[in-house]
């Protein structure tokens, strides 16, 4: 199954049960967002980063494959060959449930990058835009025939190279010095100034169907 090969199986077994993240697609475009901006987080930085979010520790194999997933990412953001794929279910899974992953995959990027980003550039707006369009797609019965899936790859052509454009000409900030860590440093010296992490997620957050 294209699952096993893309890693899926072994990245929504470690992430599904996370209440904090809508699904383990949404994570990896949180990751893919951070990582357009700043270099691949170390395993200790991660767990610095779901800090901030309230995340609760995982285990360590989960965190070493947050870790290496963010290097391989990276290196896929920065490949000539354009080949950076999005962590989403394969086409043995029902429309409905490919369709949402997308969705959450795009929202993910838009928080990642709103996190780690101090400025966006002038042609990233519209970027940003068009990712929290796709993340506010609401999946309709109707939706579910040739035409619906035939939009869906449409879509999914559509986005899965805006975090290319998004990293190219960028020089990664270190995750120390970006604005990812700012709050949890500022707990950690018991700051009353502390940076809310809130004020991004609102700001960068699409405006989900409920």
């Amino acid at each position: 199954m294209q699952d096993d090969i893309s890693g899926w199986n072994e990245w929504n077994a470690h992430f599904k049960g996370i209440e904090e993240i809508s699904s383990p697609s949404e994570l990896h475009g949180l990751l893919t967002g951070i990582v357009c901006v700043t270099q691949a987080p170390t395993t200790d930085e991660w767990s610095q980063i779901l800090n901030t979010l309230n995340v609760p520790a995982l285990t360590a194999e989960a965190l070493q494959s947050l870790t290496d997933e963010a290097d391989d990412v990276s290196h896929a953001l920065s490949d000539d060959e354009l080949d950076y794929l999005p962590m989403l279910p394969d086409d043995t899974h029902v429309l409905e449930e490919r369709v949402t992953a997308l969705a959450d995959w795009c929202a993910g990027v838009v928080l990642g990058f709103g996190l780690a980003c101090g400025r966006i550039r002038g042609d990233e707006q519209e970027l940003i835009e068009h990712l929290q369009e796709v993340a506010a797609v609401e999946f309709e019965d109707s939706d579910n025939d040739e035409e619906g899936e035939e939009s869906y790859l449409e879509l999914y052509e559509f986005v899965r190279l805006i975090p290319v454009s998004l990293s190219i000409g960028r020089t990664k900030t270190p995750v120390a010095e970006s604005s990812l860590l700012q709050n949890f440093h500022a707990k950690s010296r018991n700051q009353d100034t502390a940076v809310d992490p809130q004020t991004v997620v609102e700001m960068f957050t699409p405006h989900r169907p409920s």
